[in-house]
């Protein structure tokens, strides 16, 4: 950008700057959420759940679904094909 355009956007700046923050603290959550560490521990969670009787079959089956498609996720394209 030339120096103009710099000048032009300087009062926005803080707003600039907050939007990144935010992004990053979004990629964190995320990341967090969805790591293999986190996924693997709520799937033993979901299995001890079902064993005690807390959960049912079809509910355990809905959730364990979504649990092994967010260890997938890196290995699916955004359509959900195969890479």
């Amino acid at each position: 950008m030339g120096i103009v355009t710099e000048l032009l956007l300087l009062p926005l700046a803080p707003l600039r700057g907050t939007l990144w923050v935010t992004d990053r603290l979004v990629e964190e959550a995320e990341r967090r959420t969805s790591g293999p560490h986190t996924v693997l521990a709520r799937l033993a969670a979901l299995n001890r759940a079902l064993d005690e009787g807390a959960i049912d079959e079809s509910a355990f089956e809905q959730e364990e679904e979504r649990l092994l498609d967010l260890l997938e996720g890196p290995a699916r394209s955004p359509r959900g094909r195969e890479v």
